[in-house]
């Protein structure tokens, strides 16, 4: 055979050319061609790029939590993305276009959409995604959209398109298809259709059990009353595994050195760590599980608990049988069944140190509440013995030692409870009123504003941070945080009347004025905010408005006879001489031995002219005689300081029955102390002073003279003082003789 080309060789070869068959001596190779930049397909190549750039952005902002930037970012991209496709389609045909990459942003973008709580938008994203027939596997975005829904709650909606999804995912997911069944069962119990979420709750235990679809099914048991059910379905919680390492692992088995510090490398990771929080989630669920089924499952909530924990006790969560009895003597103690609960916790004192610390603790707080100070305290030291650094304990004891009056030694206990757990706000708050007992008001305030900071809305602490201004005598403070406090709280008539105290203190009536009122209508009960607003209408010179406070005091102590000589002496001063009257014969037929009574009734048929005078007057006489008698068959051995023998004019201060709870002291006020200064009008003083003067139910009354009768006497609200006329301004006329004699020649003929 011959070639039908020749192999190149020529004779010239031979003749004196040298052998170069790859040609190097033609020289170096030309230089490659320049990128053009602006052809079309670089510049969609670069688009592309710059595309891809915004997605990842968007995504990294989303996960630092700037939502909105992640959002820009998104619609930047799907902005760039569609000019991106009509290039694309102008060069090249549509086959060639980037579908993953639309995919993507659309995705990204109802993905911030949603992230942005902008659910219509996120639906009409999804939608455009799951309707183009050209994305695969796009059916599943549905359970995007069921979310969506069930956020809206609008949980028809969120079921059909969980099964829609469900539909199109292929049995190999079964991870995935669990979990879509779960929001299934979560949407019926919001529906209330409890038979539905249980198949699916059931189906779920059935395949692939876990944590929550169990404690979800034994909601929906717990909701339609089956207790057999309960029973099982608390079983089947319990069963569920972990699949987490033992404890035992983390123990080195020798004293290999490598062997150790990979053992503690691996003690505090991030799986250790994983771990831990699977297992804190299942004590969670079988511990709210168990407190929820206990009451209902038999005859009593008893036999329920005991049923749990021998469940339990029978499980590999053993440890929480003794929560759970612990969990039942909290529960004697909500039914008020104190001696159930006690019994209860006493069965831990021979248990292991935690959870005979924790019962210990329960015990004391439960004997201090009962004012068991001895048995309180012993619980306390039991409790710290077994757990030095438990704060609840450390807090009891000191609780015990506080209230037998060791306050130095109270605090210490809650420092070292405050240095074992910097946010036990119990020891905060009683290391704060301990210092108020010493008098170290700085350090209790410092106390309180530290408490402040982390329970902000908290009425106690806002009070007593009001409270030690107040001995700090820095008023304008405590005002202010009494305002912060009635926001929180603007119906506690208790504040309400602090703050009128204190603006009344500070001499602003129309404030004061103003919080008292508050006060009376959320609790008309008080009696102190009762003669205070009393006392504030008899000195603005409107008695018609106080009687109806004097009337209701007189309601609150009906024994009390001052109140309802005040009712009838704002009668007689707003010119109603006949009400005021018939009160003071009303009076005299609840309390005939009252002498100021009588004496008021002396009086005024007096003045009116009435033939009843002379009854009344016989009969002070003889009430006056009587008390005469009485003290002159007294043996002079007797002590005069005897409240029953006082002389005229030394009045016992009445009781408060029916009035509970500290008592303010204010001007105008029947039960004013000395000791602190007020900024009282000499008005105001001279009606407490009327007031104080009052006689009470059992006081002795004693005639001042035995021949005469006494028939004066002196208003409880002082003398009258003339209104100021305002009705017109004088006239020029009689400015002119104002200071004037009159003349003869001026007087009528």
């Amino acid at each position: 055979m011959t070639a039908v080309r020749a192999a190149g060789f020529t004779k010239a070869a031979f003749r004196g050319s040298a052998f170069d068959p790859l040609g190097q001596s033609r020289g170096p190779a030309p230089p490659l061609e320049t990128k053009n930049e602006d052809s079309p397909e670089e510049k969609i190549r670069q688009l592309e790029k710059k595309v891809n750039e915004l997605v990842e952005e968007s995504c990294i902002a989303n996960s630092c939590g700037d939502l909105k930037l992640a959002l820009e970012k998104a619609k930047d991209a799907g902005r760039k993305e569609r000019v991106l496709v009509r290039q694309r389609e102008q060069v090249t045909t549509p086959e060639n276009i980037n579908l993953d990459l639309t995919y993507s942003v659309l995705f990204n973008l109802a993905s911030q959409y949603s992230a942005n709580d902008m659910y219509a938008e996120a639906l009409n994203t999804y939608q455009v995604i799951v309707k183009n027939k050209i994305f695969s596997n796009a059916g599943r975005l549905k359970v995007n959209m069921g979310n969506i829904y069930l956020k809206q709650r609008n949980y028809s909606k969120a079921i059909k398109f969980y099964r829609m999804a469900l539909d199109q995912i292929p049995s190999v997911h079964k991870e995935m298809r669990i979990k879509i069944m779960q929001n299934i069962g979560v949407a019926f119990i919001k529906t209330g259709q409890y038979s539905d979420a249980i198949n699916s709750f059931e189906h779920i235990m059935n395949m692939a059990p876990n944590l929550k679809a169990g404690f979800n099914l034994i909601l929906s048991y717990f909701a339609i009353g089956d207790r057999e059910k309960m029973k099982k379905a608390f079983q089947k919680l319990i069963a569920v595994s972990l699949e987490i390492d033992d404890d035992d692992k983390y123990i080195s088995p020798s004293d290999d050195t490598h062997t150790n510090l990979v053992i503690e490398a691996i003690k505090n990771d991030h799986l250790r760590q994983m771990e831990h929080e699977r297992k804190a989630m299942a004590e969670k669920y079988i511990m709210t599980a168990a407190k929820l089924i206990a009451p209902v499952i038999e005859s009593s909530f008893a036999v329920g608990y005991d049923w749990c924990v021998e469940v339990v006790k029978a499980s590999q969560y053993v440890e929480l049988a003794n929560d759970l009895e612990i969990n039942k003597a909290i529960t004697y103690l909500r039914q008020k069944e104190f001696n159930q609960a006690v019994e209860t916790l006493k069965m831990f004192e021979k248990k292991d140190s935690r959870v005979k610390s924790a019962a210990a603790t329960n015990l004391s707080f439960l004997y201090y509440l009962e004012n068991e100070f001895a048995q309180a305290s012993s619980y306390a030291d039991l409790a710290v013995n077994s757990d030095r650094y438990n704060p609840s304990a450390l807090t009891n004891k000191g609780n015990t030692v506080f209230a037998n009056g060791d306050y130095e030694k109270a605090a210490e206990f809650y420092k070292e409870a405050l240095r074992n757990d910097s946010s036990c706000t119990e020891a905060l708050y009683n290391i704060g009123l301990t210092y108020k007992k010493l008098n170290r008001l700085d350090e209790a305030l410092d106390c309180f504003l530290k408490l402040h900071a982390i329970l902000r809305n908290s009425a106690q602490v806002l009070y007593q941070i009001a409270n030690v201004y107040e001995l700090m005598e820095d008023p304008n403070q405590a005002i202010e945080w009494l305002m912060q406090l009635i926001s929180v709280v603007p119906a506690d008539s208790r504040a309400l009347s602090k703050l009128g105290e204190l603006y009344d203190s500070e001499g602003d009536k129309s404030q004061a004025f103003q919080y008292y009122y508050e006060s009376y209508r959320y609790f008309p009960s008080n009696i102190d905010v009762i003669e205070w607003l009393g006392a504030y209408y008899i000195d603005t010179q409107f008695c018609e408005k106080a009687i109806q406070y004097f009337e209701r005091a007189s309601l609150i102590q009906p024994t009390q006879v001052k109140w309802q000589l005040m009712v009838a002496s704002c009668f007689r001063r707003s010119g109603n001489y006949q009400k005021a009257l018939d009160t003071y014969k009303d009076i005299h037929r609840k309390f005939p031995e009252n002498v100021e009574c009588l004496r008021f009734l002396v009086r005024l048929c007096t003045d009116i002219g009435l033939k009843e005078v002379q009854e009344y007057a016989t009969k002070l006489k003889r009430l006056e005689k009587m008390k005469e008698i009485r003290e002159q068959n007294q043996p002079s051995g007797v002590a005069r300081s005897d409240p029953a023998f006082r002389k005229v004019g030394t009045r016992i201060k009445p009781g408060r029955d029916g009035s509970g709870g500290s008592r303010s002291k204010r001007e105008g006020s029947a039960d004013h102390e000395s000791g602190q200064n007020y900024s009282a009008s000499s008005k105001g003083e001279r009606l407490s002073a009327k007031l104080r003067a009052l006689p009470g139910t059992n006081e002795p009354y004693e005639s001042s003279s035995n021949k005469e009768i006494d028939a004066s006497y002196v208003d409880p609200l002082g003398p009258q003082t003339e209104r100021p006329k305002t009705a017109a301004k004088k006239r020029v006329e009689e400015e002119d003789f104002a200071d004037e004699d009159l003349g003869d020649y001026l007087l009528p003929e």
